[in-house]
C-alpha cells in the first residue's frame, strides 16, 4: 500500500516582531496621506485642473493643510516611539548594531552592480540589512529631519522669521516639497520595485521569511543561525534589572519629546483657518 508523501512548509525565520510591523503600518498610512495632501499643495501653483479637482475632492484648499498637518503629527510620535523602541533593543535586550553602515556594504552594492550588469558570476553574499535596506532607513532618517525641521518653518513662519532672515521661509518650502518629491519616488520606483515586485516580501505582514527567502536575501544570517552562531538568548535576570532601569528613564525622555510635539503644533496660529463666508 503505498502512501501519500507528506508536504512540509518551508522552515520560518523571525524577521520583524509586532512592534516593527506596527510601526511600518502607521509610517506606511502616515506617508500616503502626507503625499496624498502635500503634493496638490507643491504644484498648486500651476492651477492644472487636475489638482484643483484633486483639492475639491478632498474636501477643500482647508481641509487639505489640516489633514496633512494631523498626518504629520502621527508622523513625528511614530518616530519618537521607534526611538524608544531601538533604544530598548540596544540598552535592554543588547541587540547588534546591524543596521550601522560598514564598508563591506560598498563593496556588496559594487558587486550587484557588477552582477545586474553580467559582469559577476555570483550575487553578494547579504548578512542581517542588505546594502538596500540600510540606505532605505538612513535615507527615512535622514528625510524625516530635514521634513520635521523644514515643515516647522512653514508651519510657524511669523515665528521663524523672528530669528532667521525671511528668505529662510520660501528655501525651507522648496527643501520640504524637494524632500517629499523625492522620497515618493525613492518609494515608488525603488521600495515598491524591491518588495513587492521583484519578489513579493511579506515579512512587514507575518513578521517572517521562509529558508529560500533567507537563502536568497540574507545567506550570511541563515549560515550563523545554523551554525549556532547566532546571539544567544539574553540572561533573563539581567535583562530584567536593566528594562526596570530603562523605563523610567524612557518615560522621561517620552514625556520631553511628546512636549516638543505638543509644542510643534501649538507653537503659533497661523493665517490656515479660513475667514468664515459672508
Amino acid at each position: 500500500m503505498s502512501t501519500q508523501p507528506t508536504f512540509e512548509p518551508p522552515r520560518a525565520y523571525e524577521r520583524f516582531s509586532r512592534s516593527d510591523r506596527v510601526q511600518h503600518a502607521l509610517m506606511v498610512a502616515s506617508f500616503l496621506v502626507l503625499a496624498v495632501t502635500g503634493l496638490p499643495q507643491k504644484y498648486i501653483y500651476l492651477n492644472n485642473p487636475q489638482t484643483d479637482d484633486l483639492i475639491e475632492f478632498l474636501g477643500g484648499l482647508e481641509t487639505v493643510r489640516v489633514v496633512h498637518r494631523w498626518a504629520a503629527t502621527v508622523l513625528m510620535l511614530v518616530t519618537v516611539y521607534h526611538l524608544l523602541a531601538v533604544a530598548q533593543k540596544l540598552l535592554v535586550r543588547r541587540v547588534a548594531l546591524s543596521m550601522l553602515p560598514r564598508y563591506q556594504d560598498v563593496l556588496d552594492a559594487l558587486r550587484t552592480v557588477r552582477y545586474n550588469l553580467g559582469l559577476a558570476a555570483e550575487r553578494a553574499r547579504m548578512d542581517r540589512y542588505t546594502w538596500e535596506e540600510k540606505v532605505e532607513y538612513w535615507s527615512l532618517v535622514w528625510g524625516t529631519i530635514v521634513m520635521i525641521a523644514t515643515g516647522f518653518m512653514l508651519w510657524n513662519p511669523v515665528a521663524t522669521a523672528r530669528f532667521l532672515p525671511g528668505q529662510w521661509i520660501p528655501a525651507a518650502q522648496v527643501v520640504h516639497g524637494g524632500e517629499a518629491l523625492l522620497a515618493i519616488l525613492a518609494v515608488i520606483v525603488w521600495h515598491f520595485y524591491s518588495v513587492h515586485l521583484k519578489h513579493l516580501n511579506r515579512s512587514m505582514l507575518n513578521g517572517q521569511l521562509t529558508e529560500p527567502e533567507m537563502e536568497h536575501e540574507h545567506p550570511l544570517e541563515l549560515e550563523r543561525i545554523r551554525a549556532g552562531a547566532a546571539a544567544p538568548a539574553p540572561d533573563a535576570g539581567a535583562m530584567a534589572l536593566r528594562q526596570r532601569i530603562f523605563l523610567p528613564v524612557a518615560a522621561v525622555v517620552a514625556a520631553l519629546l511628546l512636549a516638543g510635539i505638543y509644542w510643534f503644533v501649538t507653537f503659533e496660529q497661523t493665517a490656515i483657518t479660513t475667514l468664515p463666508l459672508k
